[in-house]
């Protein structure tokens, strides 16, 4: 059925996203199904359902790329005021930190893809870059991850105390390192390589083992044990 000119009132019952989602289960709706009960109604000439269409439409349908758009973003498109802005972005937040919660409960890291699944929520869709640090025991278990500092779009300054000393509060074994870079370039900087060396040999005299230093993009990352860097 063709519904450009009707609201979503005047919709089948059956076709409106909430009650769709009451008899047909939330499976059955659509991305911009699920953006209409956020937002809860449209504009004058759009119904709920066509805003958030063009919101998505404005992405590429890629909601990792509505994930990344902020308040002032959403409210560039007509119909969208702060209130709802807020609700998207919130509800968008909600999903990525289920991801996290699902991650960070993995027991031992074994590989360099366990640490990225674990910060890949937290990093990649930020528009500055994050340094963080993940705490092991002696079996590679998690112990704990701490943000040790924020910086701007091109880099972030790391204290090599602050990471020992989060190491040693915690009683961990081994540590690994974790920052984003934005530009969605997963190499290394030559600051990047040197910071690393610093903690390697810094945890090397306290018997704390760095087993690797991941750099997180939207789409890839950079192992620095599976180089061979350290």
């Amino acid at each position: 059925m063709e519904y450009n000119n009707l609201t979503i009132k005047e919709w089948s019952v059956e076709d409106r996203p909430r009650e769709k989602l009451l008899a047909k289960g939330i499976s059955s709706l659509g991305d911009s199904e699920l953006i209409a009960i956020i937002i809860g109604s449209g504009s004058r000439n759009e119904s709920a359902v066509q805003l958030s269409s063009r919101i998505l439409g404005s992405v590429n349908h890629n909601l990792n790329e509505l994930g990344k758009l902020t308040v002032n973003d959403l409210r560039k498109h007509k119909g969208i005021g702060e209130a709802k802005a807020i609700g998207i972005v919130a509800a968008l937040e909600l999903g990525r930190r289920r991801k996290l919660s699902e991650s960070i409960n993995r027991e031992k890291i074994t590989s360099s893809r366990d640490i990225y699944e674990i910060f890949h929520p937290i990093l990649a869709d930020l528009p500055h870059e994050e340094f963080w640090i993940l705490l092991l025991n002696r079996s590679n278990k998690v112990v704990d991850r701490q943000k040790i500092s924020q910086g701007g779009i091109s880099g972030t300054v790391t204290d090599v105390r602050l990471i020992l000393k989060a190491a040693i509060d915690k009683g961990a074994s081994a540590i690994a390192l974790i920052h984003n870079h934005p530009s969605g370039n997963a190499k290394p900087s030559e600051p990047d390589i040197s910071i690393t060396q610093k903690i390697k040999e810094s945890g090397n005299l306290m018997d704390i083992t760095l087993i690797d230093h991941i750099i997180v993009t939207d789409g890839s990352y950079y192992s620095f044990a599976d180089e061979g860097v350290i």
